[in-house]
């Protein structure tokens, strides 16, 4: 590789004149994102080295140019000119450190045509800054070139033009690799690592998937997310952030503000709500607005690239949805408390159905009293009454039901057991296909009459009076059977339902059954709702409490047959 040298001088901002001897900063960029990195004679034409072996040799023709440095930016997009080397080479024009920019080509200085030629030709000149393209022969000190300024706005429109030509192709590729579930990010969510043997595919970090599943296992338990993050610290454990950088990968984040990233809240709920745990790859979130564009936007839910079960999970999908109910339903916790109420977020006034709010008053001997009342009552009384409820009211009352309601889930699945031993189900649904085939052919039948109308309405046979009246008719009979159709097939997939994933919602209930205390954990997997109302009266509407229903449904209709046939 060939070893480029050019003296440089220190220059202690004098004032700059108009003479001729000049101080000048040579410019070079290198961008993937522009193209300029591939194969072949491109990538050599428009590397960094043949940029400055290209300038110096024009410099060995111009002994008036002295170099004051060398400004660089080494995969920073031409669309960008908030590049590092670039606001370097424009400190020294503000300092008069210089008084002269050499490039090898205009698409260097950037490929945003307004902002380029605003640079070249406003700004530059004003600064008394003499600037040099050398493969467009372009020099502002020759009065040919402000002659022919026509060429310089042509120029930085065509690499305008290409630049945004390359923005498409990449944007495209991009969103083509995220379709088939390929990773396209440059770095992967903590839990997963690039594979070895395919850039685009991520595995599962063992260590760090130990972690994720630590954090899912004690949120499940109903730890909040602020006493997760500092037993996380506690232990040692190297926060996402700062395991990359441990791993040796050049990293930065905006949520960092110390020297050592530690774990937090945000830190914990971003894992919590991430759906790569059960094997899901969510990408194209955000984008720019435009290729010319700075800033990054969050993009809207629907165009966003979703591929499912794309690669290995490390979280069970039903613990996943459990987390994201939970953290719906948190409420705030004490600075001193590592755990959501148990049930935080689910009370509810019966009858103005607002949330119940918890209150605690200090008592004699260090005795705190807590109760729950309405807060539609806290804030206005003539809204709705009280529904007071003390505490410990609420938890046995609450513990009492969800026992009894266990052992009738628990019932009504062994009565189903008995029933599918004597074909109840079989014989229902094959009952409600019959129901079903008739109202086809009443269609059919429907459909024919209303086509033979207008034969006997040609013929004379109906008055036009008549042939609307039974054209209304049979129509209004076809509607009719359409929609007990739609209500029959809905009888027959809560049949299905409720016997195909029935084992599945029971055995949620049949865990608990010796339940003896609850906990934030029980509540989110069994209760949807409590309500309470005036004298201490309680309502649960519990999880699966349509499956349940449905279930009662098929026993009703069941023993009914059954009756019948006796």
């Amino acid at each position: 590789m060939w070893d480029f040298h050019i003296p440089l001088i220190e220059y202690g901002g004098a004032k700059l004149e108009n003479n001729k001897s000049y101080i000048a900063d040579i410019y070079v960029r290198l961008s993937k994102e522009d193209g300029d990195v591939d194969t072949g004679n491109k990538y050599e034409s428009n590397s960094i080295s043949n940029q400055k072996e290209l300038i110096q040799q024009f410099l060995i023709s111009h002994p008036e140019i002295t170099v004051h440095a060398i400004r660089e930016d080494d995969g920073y997009t031409g669309t960008n000119f908030s590049r590092p080397g670039f606001q370097l080479l424009l400190q020294d024009i503000k300092e008069k450190k210089i008084n002269c920019i050499i490039v090898k080509d205009l698409s260097r200085v950037g490929r945003n045509y307004l902002k380029v030629g605003e640079y070249v030709q406003e700004i530059f000149p004003e600064q008394g800054v003499r600037f040099i393209s050398v493969n467009d022969g372009y020099d502002s000190i020759n009065a040919a070139a402000m002659d022919d300024d026509i060429i310089i706005p042509f120029k930085n429109l065509l690499n305008d033009a290409y630049s945004r030509d390359i923005s498409v192709k990449i944007r495209s590729n991009l969103d083509a690799k995220r379709k088939r579930g390929e990773y396209t990010g440059a770095f992967t969510t903590f839990g997963y690592m690039k594979s070895k043997l395919d850039k685009n595919a991520i595995v599962v970090d063992q260590y760090a998937a130990n972690v994720v599943k630590d954090i899912f296992k004690w949120k499940l338990a109903g730890v909040n997310q602020t006493y997760i993050a500092d037993r996380l610290n506690a232990a040692g454990i190297p926060s996402p952030m700062e395991y990359k950088k441990m791993k040796g990968i050049n990293y930065e984040c905006s949520f960092k503000t110390n020297k050592k990233a530690l774990w937090c809240a945000q830190t914990v709920s971003r894992i919590l709500k991430n759906e790569i745990y059960i094997g899901n790859m969510i990408q194209g979130i955000r984008s720019k607005l435009t290729y010319r564009a700075e800033h990054v936007v969050v993009k809207n839910k629907a165009d966003w690239i979703r591929t499912d079960n794309a690669h290995e999970a490390i979280i069970e999908k039903m613990d996943f949805i459990r987390v994201q109910e939970m953290l719906k339903r948190d409420t705030r916790t004490s600075p001193n408390q590592k755990t959501v109420y148990p049930f935080g977020g689910m009370l509810f006034c019966g009858d103005c159905k607002h949330s119940m709010v918890r209150k605690t008053i200090p008592g004699a001997k260090g005795v705190k009293y807590v109760y729950f009342v309405c807060s539609s009552n806290k804030k206005t009384r003539d809204i709705c009454s009280s529904h007071t409820i003390k505490e410990e009211v609420l938890e046995v009352t609450i513990l009492e039901m969800i026992q009894k309601h266990i052992r009738a889930v628990l019932d009504v699945d062994a009565i189903l057991e008995e029933l599918a031993k004597m074909d109840i189900q079989k014989s229902e649904i094959e009952k409600l296909d019959e129901r079903i085939q008739w109202n086809e052919e009443e269609i059919e039948k429907c459909k024919r009459l209303k086509i033979s109308l207008y034969e006997d309405l040609r013929e004379t046979i109906i008055d036009k009076e008549e042939y609307l009246y039974l054209k209304e008719e049979y129509q209004r009979r076809i509607d009719e059977a359409e929609n007990a159709i739609k209500h029959l097939r809905v009888e027959i997939n809560q049949i299905y339902n409720g016997s195909g994933d029935r084992k599945q919602w029971v055995s949620v209930f049949r865990n608990h059954l010796n339940v003896e205390k609850m906990n934030r954990k029980i509540s989110t997997q069994l209760i949807d709702r409590i309500f309470i109302y005036d004298e201490g009266r309680i309502g649960i509407k519990y999880k699966f409490q349509d499956k349940y229903d449905t279930c009662l449904h098929f026993i009703e209709t069941a023993y009914k047959a059954m009756n019948q046939e006796v």
